[in-house]
């Protein structure tokens, strides 16, 4: 494959920075015996779940703590947004958000040994920052501070319907001595799959068959990673964090595709994809006492390289007759920093003031080659497909809350936000957009255990660089235009949350919201002919979600729990092309819905999910391309637990052989013309997969 050599970003001072504060954080003596530094939860604010609570579980690390609280719907990072404050999440650990960005919080969680989570703390947002004012829950992990060793190690294995076996292997271990903790967790990453199916294409106006494909794909995934933490929290206010992440990925998909035109000459077309994508990351922090409040220096600094084929082969008689090629090699950069200071009581407010800067590069070259007889290959020349894309990105922000009552609070959040863009290569474009992003959050909780927030808050989205370039996706058969001149969206975000216990130790919640947006980033038609992302104006999103998730003893049903997480929702813009007014485009689905039902006995958990949507749409220029869920997806598990240190589990995924299907309707010569002429249905069915996996904890940390 082609390599790609630009200039090289100098982020090895921002490596050296972040390295050189957290090794050098001063060996503080205070200490805190549950290890809670910078935040304290409420009293009264934040519900607490002890160890015992999950016992019944069996957890083997902080994840499946984190899983079992009753209502809480683990939120992950966005680890491709730019920049730190957009890359929260929802889970903090001894009240500090995790100073890694590329790490997911599962991941995260998944390293830290069950025996260490002292207790979770289910509270609102505004307790922890301004990174998650106004999210009504974020859960606090609070570790505890025995010295010691813990150790999890979980393998085993995946068979497919065909036979493939896939190993499982991950492990972690953490390490505690004094107030520092070292954490190193790896795992193979190992993923496959088999699916077999078949695209119907058939004439609009008549229905009549004009090709049938079978097609079979191979996919193989292995993305292989070691994460290193240290943490030292020295007391109240004093604290350094230091994280490394690497992580090597490899994707492959090769397709078999017996093609059967009506009245036509019968194929056998070959689909290659041979992806090669590597992360790197470093990371860290220092907290001290400053003005009776606290100071926090973040620094991060990253790296993905992406080395990207696909070909795709039209064969007669094993002779390739035609087809495509494309080489994609790009590397992207960021580095930042964070300065923020924080106080419980400033003339009767809590308060956090903060600037954040940010550096990111992306650098992409884009080769794509048309296919003659016997392979020949011609260069097609897309409108962007060599470029550099620079940003210099920088947020001020000032939060203030205060306790208005016992039980009701104010926040308030000021951000102003910079980004100053540049592109070359290919192109050349320039431009500078600035956001002021006010919040309000209105947060009330009575000793009843009713919980209600409301909040109103601006919003800007970032810009994914990669829609800036061209390229093709070969095994759709289309071509991406890229679109140097896309503006970001922004919207007027409302929210109302209600929720109350229920049956015990259990939870009701009920999530209202609407969404006003500004500039929506959909798909336009270029002047080149290409579709290409761009804005479509103003669009508005409303939602309802509702979550259920209690104990059944109360019901008759002993030792069972239910859980229930579902939503409507109802997006609208409108169409450039047919001056009708339609939903989004992308997943966002009008319904989904997900219910969990488990039992948990003696040494025995057994219990299944179920989990189902409505359909969505893309609305590209000239297609209209639906994704369908032939049925729900359900899997159904087994734990059996010989010892407290040992639990064996068999999973079945997808137990209804339900499959994917996709009915794409093209437009000529675009969708301003309303009468189809082709439709393709596509089928996919990856069939049962069957897990069986052993998880063994080791140690055992002393008091």
């Amino acid at each position: 494959m082609k390599s790609l050599c630009p200039a090289a970003l100098p982020l090895h001072r921002g490596f050296a920075l972040v390295a050189a504060l957290a090794f050098t954080a001063p060996a503080w003596a205070e200490d805190n015996a549950e290890g809670v530094a910078p935040a304290q939860a409420e009293q009264g604010r934040s519900t607490v779940y002890q160890p015992d609570y999950f016992a019944q579980f069996a957890p083997s690390n902080a994840l499946d703590i984190v899983r079992r609280v009753p209502g809480f719907v683990l939120e992950e990072t966005n680890t491709e947004v730019r920049g730190f404050s957009g890359a929260a999440g929802n889970i903090v650990v001894n009240g500090a958000r995790p100073s890694s960005k590329t790490e997911t919080l599962g991941a995260m969680l998944a390293r830290i040994p069950a025996r260490q989570v002292l207790r979770v703390e289910v509270s609102p947002g505004d307790l922890y920052g301004s990174d998650y004012a106004g999210k009504s829950q974020v859960l606090n992990v609070v570790l505890r501070r025995e010295g010691g060793f813990d150790g999890n190690v979980k393998v085993g294995a995946t068979r497919l319907h065909d036979g493939t076996a896939i190993p499982i292997v991950e492990a972690s271990a953490l390490i505690r001595s004094g107030a520092s903790t070292f954490n190193l967790s790896g795992g193979l990453g190992r993923g496959a799959n088999v699916e077999v199916g078949y695209d119907d294409i058939r004439r609009a106006s008549d229905g009549t068959r004009l090709e049938l494909r079978d097609k079979v794909n191979t996919i193989d995934e292995r993305n292989p990673f070691v994460s290193a933490a240290w943490s030292h929290e020295g007391g109240t206010n004093r604290s350094a964090h230091l994280n490394l992440r690497y992580a090597p990925s490899h994707f492959t998909l090769f397709q078999t595709n017996h093609v059967t035109p009506t009245g036509g000459q019968v194929r056998d077309d070959r689909l290659t994809q041979d992806y090669r994508n590597t992360g790197y990351e470093i990371g860290g922090d220092v907290t001290r006492p400053l003005a009776g409040g606290a100071i926090k220096f973040v620094a991060l600094a990253n790296r993905r390289e992406r080395d990207n084929y696909d070909a795709s082969f039209n064969r007669v008689g094993g002779a390739t007759i035609g087809g495509y090629e494309q080489i994609q090699v790009a590397r992207y950069d960021e580095a930042l920093g964070r300065l923020s200071w924080t106080h419980p009581s400033v003339l009767g407010f809590s308060a956090e003031a903060g600037t954040e800067l940010a550096y990111n590069k992306l650098q992409n070259a884009t080769e794509l080659y048309l296919l003659g007889a016997g392979g020949a290959r011609n260069r097609i020349d897309l409108p962007i497909d060599f470029a550099t894309v620079d940003e210099v990105r920088a947020e001020t922000y000032l939060n203030l809350g205060r306790q208005l009552s016992n039980a009701l609070r104010l926040d308030t959040s000021f951000a102003y936000e910079t980004s100053r863009l540049t592109v070359g290569g290919d192109t050349s474009a320039k431009r500078v957009v600035s956001f002021f992003k006010p919040g309000m959050t209105l947060d009330w909780k009575d000793k009843s255990g009713w919980h209600v927030q409301a909040s109103l808050r601006h919003e800007a989205a970032q810009l994914d660089f990669y829609d800036f370039i061209s390229s093709a996706e070969l095994a759709n058969g289309r071509f991406n235009g890229g679109n140097a001149d896309l503006k970001p969206q922004s919207s007027w975000e409302a929210r109302l949350t209600v929720e109350r216990p229920v049956l015990g130790r259990g939870l009701v919640k009920l999530v209202l919201g609407h969404d006003w947006v500004s500039q929506l980033q959909d798909r336009v038609l270029t002047p080149d002919g290409f579709d290409a992302p761009g804005n479509l104006g103003n669009g508005t999103r409303r939602f309802a979600r509702f979550t259920f998730d209690a104990p059944l003893d109360k019901l008759g049903l002993k030792a069972t729990r239910l859980k229930f997480e579902g939503g409507v929702q109802d997006t609208k813009v409108r169409d450039p092309l047919t001056g009708q007014i339609r939903a989004w485009s992308g997943f966002w689905p009008e319904w989904d819905y997900r219910i969990e039902l488990r039992r948990d006995l003696a040494k025995w958990s057994y219990g299944a999910t179920w989990n189902h949507r409505s359909s969505f749409a893309f609305y590209r220029t000239d297609e209209l391309d639906v994704l369908i869920n032939e049925k729900p997806f359900v899997s159904v598990f087994a734990e059996y637990r010989p010892d407290k240190r040992t639990t064996l589990r068999f999973d079945v995924d997808n137990a209804l052989d339900g499959a994917g299907q996709r009915m794409r309707t093209f437009y000529s010569p675009n969708r301003s013309n309303p009468v189809p002429f082709i439709t393709e249905f596509r089928h996919r069915d990856a069939h049962a997969s069957v897990t069986f996996s052993i998880n063994r904890t080791f140690g055992g940390s002393s008091t």
